[in-house]
């Protein structure tokens, strides 16, 4: 086994969707509009959580899927098939975003069976919960940045060649990177880099006609946290201390997604939509 290979995941990250109970709502919630007509669009973590509710409302709305995943095959092959019900094309591609030659090949992947590529969601991440700082290991820091931050990096940089004036990006950042997480230090860390990356890279491209948003869910019920090493008092109480008092369902995130990606948000770059339970972050 290779050093990138035993480095992937500590806590068997991001985890199975098919064996989390109770399972989130990936369903879009109402009919589809043809917003996404003819476009194609790459998904990172596209099969499970917010990905594939993502992947789901993007089909509805008329745009073929590529589904980039790490490890859960049982997961990618049922988002694909949400897609293909949508009447609209998808394929798989195991990957690890964390490694360039791999985000390199995912585009070219995708080219190959599109012909083109219109929108990048960058939505892959992992965490891993330490209550103290010196928990925290060095393979395990140099992990976390590597995937949510470093893959970000390498898939715009291998996109950037296809798209042209009209295209999109769609990062996800999160409430931790406003807010700060005590038990999710390198986590949330990677997530302000996300936050400052989107704003940057919007600077760099706005002149090209191709702009850049982000996300920033609160807590949202998807396989991360209980895959994720979150205990199981913290799992019982998950989102409770919301304004809205419970967690999230993925299907209430994925609107964002799509509002950034069309033509609906043509006016709006460099910003972060904020789908939170009510919280205020002023940012």
């Amino acid at each position: 086994m290779s050093e990138v290979e035993e480095m992937i995941h500590e806590d068997a990250l991001p985890g199975h969707e098919s064996k989390l109970e109770p399972k989130p709502e990936w369903q879009p919630r109402y009919p589809g509009s043809g917003r996404l007509d003819g476009k194609v669009a790459i998904i990172t973590g596209a099969d499970s959580g917010i990905g594939r509710a993502v992947a789901a409302l993007y089909a509805r709305e008329g745009a073929d899927i590529a589904i980039v995943y790490l490890s859960e095959d049982d997961d990618a092959t049922e988002t694909k098939r949400i897609v293909e019900a949508e009447g609209r094309r998808a394929i798989t591609i195991r990957a690890d975003v964390g490694i360039k030659e791999a985000c390199d090949l995912i585009v070219e992947e995708t080219i190959t069976a599109f012909g083109h590529l219109d929108i990048l969601v960058n939505n892959a991440g992992e965490q891993h919960p330490d209550k103290d700082i010196t928990d925290i290991s060095e393979q395990q820091l140099r992990r976390t940045f590597q995937t949510n931050i470093f893959g970000m990096f390498f898939m715009v940089q291998a996109a950037r060649p296809h798209l042209t004036s009209g295209a999109a990006i769609v990062n996800c950042t999160s409430v931790t990177m406003y807010q700060g997480s005590k038990e999710l230090l390198d986590y949330s860390s990677t997530k302000g880099a996300i936050t400052a990356f989107t704003r940057s890279l919007s600077e760099n491209l706005i002149s090209e006609g191709i702009r850049v948003n982000a996300v920033a869910p609160g807590p949202i019920w998807t396989p991360l946290n209980p895959f994720g090493g979150a205990s199981e008092e913290k799992l019982a109480t998950f989102g409770e201390d919301t304004p809205i008092g419970r967690p999230g369902q993925p299907n209430e995130v994925a609107p964002s997604f799509l509002f950034l990606a069309c033509e609906d948000s043509s006016y709006m770059s460099g910003q972060v939509l904020h789908p939170n339970g009510g919280i205020i972050v002023n940012g």
